[in-house]
């Protein structure tokens, strides 16, 4: 990895990762919903694994950004984990680490699951079944 692709600052330095107009605190960066830290953590292990630069993912979230800009959509920096994880699955895809069928599958069994949990009830989905080998 060149200091390039680094983010500003690391886990090597034990300090958060920071990112361009990601929301943050005194503390590291801020989540209002726990799937928030989830895409965040799953974007810092594909790139710890190689899948992808920091300049890539910069990058591809800037598209994202300027694309829903493009769209007209307002944002007050409410939606920038909507794009984080929307950049996220358009890396995965690009770079073969999910099928555009497995994740559109994934995304309804989520949606049927919200939709079959009582209010006030955390919503469980079951693991995606293994394709045979």
């Amino acid at each position: 990895m060149t200091p390039s692709d680094q983010p500003e600052s690391g886990a090597e330095s034990g300090t958060p990762f920071e990112f361009p107009g990601q929301p943050r605190d005194e503390g590291g960066p801020l989540f209002a919903e726990p799937w928030q830290a989830q895409a965040f953590a799953l974007a810092v292990k594909l790139h710890e694994a190689g899948h992808f630069t920091w300049k890539e993912w910069s990058e591809a979230l800037g598209e994202e950004i300027a694309a829903a800009e493009g769209r007209g959509e307002q944002d007050d920096g409410s939606h920038y984990y909507d794009h984080w994880l929307a950049t996220l699955e358009r890396l995965m895809a690009a770079k073969r680490l999910l099928e555009p069928a497995a994740l559109r599958h994934r995304k309804e069994a989520w949606a049927q699951a919200y939709r079959d949990t009582p209010h006030g009830k955390p919503v469980e989905l079951p693991p995606s079944p293994r394709p045979p080998e």
